[in-house]
Formats: structure tokens, sequence, C-alpha cells
């Protein structure tokens, strides 16, 4: 892997508008899994190159669950009402091949909002309705979680989640050439794409500053989606690459979704 930088064109803020939503996310959480290149390869479309890194002497990709709380979700030409919900995104580390960028394959999202229905049938969108609850205890003074628990009820991803926090950020990532090419890959895709519910292929591009991560340990994450996917034995900890924890993050969606042409 060639070496990835923070550069500008990352760091600068497209213009928003129209349907463009900000959102301030809490308990925001990068649990990456290194799976087996192999194994991923029919879950991403054909167009998407997989993304892999070398762990003694071993070929994997990598496959992020990311959950946070959406504390003021609301639509920038429309400050108010603001909702509150659980989210939990399901992603992969893929290179567009048409364009050479490095972009975020979605497997789906898991929503604890009624609003979910909006993404879901107006945008078909990957989202699912869950419930998620976080319990989670911060310590402003020493900048880390005391305790970091998370669970999900639901029908397509169910999820329990335990972190330690270690409040310290990272000083590497296995398998990169260097900590800032890992950062960018695992906490700057900027652009994603998925496969719609009727089968088409699309994409919405997100927007955020650089991350402050810590480092975090998994001491339980039982993700069934994966394992039904056939990427990691649920319960597995030894499949985890990296745990990055961040208490707060201001990030812009830059919506509608749209569909990409062939």
């Amino acid at each position: 892997m060639n070496p990835l930088r923070f550069n500008s064109e990352l760091l600068t803020k497209p213009p928003t508008s129209g349907l463009n939503v900000e959102t301030k996310l809490a308990h925001f959480a990068i649990v990456t899994y290194m799976v087996d290149p192999a194994a991923l390869r029919p879950h991403v479309d054909e167009r998407f190159d997989l993304v892999t890194i070398v762990v003694d002497g071993n070929e994997k990709a990598l496959v992020s669950v990311v959950p946070f709380l959406d504390q003021d979700f609301h639509f920038v030409l429309c400050p108010w009402p603001k909702s509150r919900f659980g989210q939990t995104n399901y992603r992969a580390y893929v290179i567009d091949s048409k364009t050479g960028e490095h972009v975020a394959w979605f497997f789906g999202t898991s929503l604890a909002s009624f609003s979910v229905v909006v993404p879901r049938f107006a945008w078909r969108l990957p989202w699912h309705r869950a419930r998620i609850r976080f319990d989670v205890q911060y310590d402003q003074h020493r900048g880390r979680y005391e305790k970091y628990r998370m669970e999900t009820t639901s029908n397509w991803a169910p999820a329990q989640l335990a972190l330690d926090d270690s409040g310290i950020a990272p000083d590497k990532l296995m398998g990169f050439p260097d900590l800032e090419s890992g950062l960018v890959l695992l906490t700057h895709p900027l652009r994603g794409y998925y496969h719609r519910q009727d089968g088409r292929l699309g994409s919405y591009s997100t927007w955020h500053d650089r991350l402050q991560t810590t480092a975090g340990r998994a001491t339980m994450a039982s993700f069934p989606l994966l394992q039904g996917l056939g990427l990691v034995d649920d319960g597995d900890l030894t499949a985890i690459h990296s745990v990055l924890i961040q208490p707060e993050a201001e990030f812009t969606i830059y919506l509608p979704p749209k569909v990409v042409r062939p």
C-alpha cells in the first residue's frame, strides 16, 4: 500500500445546501476486523478492489463496525427539529477502480429511529430498524471512557460490544506503512457505496474534520451479521485489528444519495 496523507482535499469541507444533514456523533467507535479477502470479495460490487494489508505474512482485508449516537441530527436548511438516535454502520475498505479513490463499501446500517423509513423506502438504502442502547461513562479529566457498552436488538444485525479505552492516541496500526496511512484509511473514507434494495449501485458522501481518536480494546464483541456473511466467527476477538474511539465528532452528510450509473 502506498502511504496515505490527510491532504487539503480530505480536510476541506464542501459547501452545504438542500437536504444536507449536520449532526454531532457521540460515543463514536471504529472496531476493525481482519478478514479473508476471498470471503469478502463476493459481498462487494465488482467495480471496487479490496484494500488489503499483510500481517504475519498473511494478506487480510479490513471490515469495520462503527457504532455511535446521533445527538442532534438536523437538516442544514431546517435546524429544527433535531433528532437523537443510535446508529451502527457495517463497512469494508475498498478502492474505486474507476477513480482510484479510497472509499467505504457499506453492507448496511442499523438505525434506532422510526425515521429509517425515509432512507429505506424513499432512497432504497440498506438501512434497518433497530433498538440501540449505550451504557457509557466518560471521564473528562482523564480523557477516556471508564465504561463503554453498546447493545443492539435487531432482526438484521443484533450486536453486543464492550470496550476498554486507553485514553491515549494510537501510535501504530499494524499492516500499514505508517500511522497516518492507517488513520486516513480507517477514519476518513468520505464517500460510501452500497447495493440499494433494488440491486442498483448507490452512493453518498460525508465530511468531517480529522478525528482525534484514542486506542481501545474490545473485551466483548458479538456481531452475528459478520458471521452470517462468512467473515468473522461471532465473538472472536483475535480477528480484531484495532479499536479507535472518540467521544464526540461533528459530521456532515450530503443528501440525497445518488444512483451510480454503470
